[in-house]
């Protein structure tokens, strides 16, 4: 009995066959990735040019595809399922606008627009449609795993692309459900509404029941302190609920992502992340290798134009109609452009869709097997130049907004509430750009305490759930001076940037910096890289922890109103020790009273000088604030000395700090001489 079980493992030559597959694909993945590395190229790049050079049509290091392609199966699950955790259902329900709205508009146009090109070239309907079909789908894998390497997946563009991804990932249960219909091999509309609200019913279920059981199931793991069991348990809960959905033809990718959002539901979200992302990076190479091995090079070097040819139709095309559906939704040019390029590529699952076309029959654009080859070669090279189309998509954006000019401006809505229509009774307030949690948590502090402000956001939902509760909020892009004009950027006390996208941050605070000079300018950081750039770019006050963000917001917000220092204190340990509660629940909060809420503290703005600046290297009397402007210098920081009431021969220097007291008006009667020529808009901005 004993020589039976050790057998196997000592006897010699009994190595696995799949074995040396195995590790050659390691060996060469980890060396060409590491030369990308070097090359400064997307690791997902390597991965894929590994695939080309290790599969079966060029040095066949790796005979084994099958092997290969399950190890991909499980990387592509492993990935939807740590998206899953790290959204939620609350953030689903915030994008429900894009999931429906821009995912239908993409995906029906798509299909739509293809479908007559391939009828005007004379391919009968039934090939033209599916062919729509392959291409409609963008790759769920290589986007996501983008956006998560970049810490994007929570940026405008990311919340976009991640829209249109979930719409795509559902719609693909219908396509595949589609093909015998298409093909001409039998099916029913009752077998299609059968099998849809089967597969809804299972999702019901497993969402409902899983709430309700996970959560304590996981506590009660965790309670043993075994990080292996915890480990075991998280991936069975993610392989279990992609089983069960695959059962009613859910693909397993999207059961993992519904498996992360229950386990995001539960307080060891992040432990469950942490534990799972070492193993998501292992099986996801697999899945970018396996994508390679498919490209027969021999097809490409031979049919080289047609395949360039078709690769550029599908860039052009996709990235108008995934930025069309956009624009549709009153999103930014910018953003809709960013999106369009990052979504570009064909995905995975357009495989999934072609294996079942095939056996109804189908192939791209009715030519068989060359068709499929055409297919797999233009699907590889656009998958190769996604990271570089992400890279693009920001800058050409960017270039885009600048040429419209006056022809394309994003419309920017009322402000509701008390602030009325044009900022024009706004003074003194706070601009808060971003209505996000930290946006919502800081709002429900400055509405208890009295503090005017107005919120800035493009999330439309947002907009109109701060609108629905009387909030004053303004939909439009905060990186235009106009959208700033009009919550009153030049009267405003603090203007707080609070958004996730770390290009947009910058450019709020350079041109809010450069409207007005003496705003007090407060940005959040989510890497310790951005401190500097956003200082650089006029941020007084730069917030990199996350976990403290919302705390030190409003610290700083009602430092800026003189609130005294104990009560600030006071409010940030409540805040702690109800762990963010406070901030949470307003009802439940306690009133804070605004001591020194006075009108010498409405009036007061506080600047840093820059060498730039007018100011700079001049004595108050030279640039007389007092006489000309009604301004008063009331102190003066200076190397941690603060000085009080400076003379009129004072000099202010660069880095200096100085606290001003006046009005609105006056404060806006001298902001050009703290204005910072290093800020004024260049052709490269918008």
């Amino acid at each position: 009995m004993w020589d039976l079980i050790v057998h196997p493992v000592l006897a010699a030559g009994a190595v696995p066959p799949f074995f040396g597959d195995i590790a050659a694909l390691g060996a060469v993945s980890v060396g060409i990735a590491y030369a990308c590395y070097r090359l400064r190229l997307a690791p997902i790049a390597g991965f894929l040019i590994a695939g080309v050079i290790i599969g079966p049509n060029a040095f066949a290091i790796v005979e084994d595809l099958e092997l290969v392609n399950r190890l991909a199966e499980i990387g592509v699950i492993l990935l939807l399922f740590t998206i899953g955790i790290e959204f939620s259902l609350e953030k689903l329900a915030r994008i429900k606008t894009l999931v429906l709205g821009g995912g239908s508009l993409q995906v029906v146009t798509t299909v739509a627009v293809v479908t007559g090109i391939c009828l005007a070239f004379g391919i009968d309907v039934r090939s033209s449609i599916f062919t729509g079909l392959l291409v409609s789908l963008s790759s769920t894998a290589i986007v996501l795993g983008l956006l998560a390497d970049r810490s994007e997946t929570d940026t405008p563009t990311g919340q976009s692309a991640l829209g249109i991804l979930i719409f795509q990932d559902l719609a693909i249960i219908v396509m595949v459900l589609l093909m015998p219909l298409i093909g001409g091999q039998g099916g029913s509309t009752v077998d299609l509404l059968l099998a849809l609200g089967k597969a809804l019913l299972i999702i019901t279920a497993v969402v409902v029941l899983a709430r309700n059981i996970v959560p304590p199931l996981l506590e009660r793991v965790a309670a043993t302190r075994r990080p292996e069991l915890f480990l075991l348990t998280v991936v069975a809960i993610c392989f279990t609920t992609a089983w069960v959905l695959g059962l009613a033809d859910v693909s397993l990718a999207l059961g993992a992502f519904l498996a992360g959002l229950i386990v995001s539901e539960s307080p060891y979200s992040t432990q469950a992340l942490s534990e799972i992302l070492p193993l998501r990076t292992v099986f996801n190479a697999a899945f970018f290798v396996s994508v390679g091995m498919l490209l027969d090079v021999r097809v490409l070097l031979d049919s080289l134009p047609l395949i360039l040819g078709v690769v550029a139709a599908i860039l052009v095309l996709k990235t108008l109609i995934t930025a069309g559906s956009l624009l549709a939704l009153k999103m930014p040019l910018r953003i809709a452009t960013g999106t369009g390029l990052l979504m570009a590529q064909i995905g995975e699952f357009s495989f999934v869709l072609d294996v079942a076309g095939r056996e109804a029959g189908l192939s791209p654009a009715g030519l068989g097997a060359f068709g499929q080859q055409i297919f797999i070669a233009a699907t590889v090279l656009l998958m190769i130049g996604t990271p570089f189309l992400a890279d693009l998509g920001p800058k050409f954006g960017r270039l885009l907004e600048r040429l419209a000019g006056r022809v394309y401006t994003p419309s920017v809505g009322p402000v509701n509430g008390e602030a009325g229509g044009h900022g024009l009774e706004l003074e003194d307030h706070v601009i808060v750009v971003g209505y996000g949690p930290s946006g919502r948590r800081l709002v429900r502090v400055l509405r208890q305490t009295d503090i005017p402000f107005v919120i800035v956001d493009l999330n439309p939902q947002s907009i109109n759930e701060a609108k629905a509760e009387g909030l004053p909020a303004v939909y439009g892009d905060a990186t235009r001076p106009h959208v700033l004009e009009v919550v009153g950027i030049d009267r405003a006390k603090t203007l707080v940037v609070g958004i996730n996208d770390r290009n947009a941050t910058t450019q709020i605070v350079r041109v809010a910096a450069y409207e007005n000079p003496i705003v007090q300018i407060i940005a959040r950081a989510d890497f310790v890289d951005d401190i500097d750039r956003l200082h650089e770019a006029g941020a007084e006050i730069v917030i990199p922890a996350e976990l403290e963000t919302a705390v030190r917001l409003f610290a700083e917000v009602l430092n800026s109103y003189q609130v005294p220092a104990e009560d600030i204190r006071h409010h940030a340990q409540q805040v702690r020790a109800d762990d963010y509660e406070l901030m949470r629940v307003a009802e439940t909060a306690q009133p804070m009273v605004l001591d020194g809420f006075t009108e010498q503290g409405v009036h007061t703005r506080v600047v840093t000088i820059d060498a730039s600046m007018p100011a700079a290297n001049q004595t108050l009397a030279a640039i007389d604030l007092r006489q000309q402007y009604g301004v008063t210098v009331l102190t003066v920081e200076r190397n941690d000395q603060v000085i009080s009431n400076p003379g009129g021969d004072f000099q202010i220097e660069p880095g200096d700090r100085l606290v001003l007291l006046g009005s609105s008006d006056c404060f806006i009667d001298c902001a050009d001489i703290f204005r910072s020529a290093d800020l004024a808009p260049t052709p490269d901005a918008p």
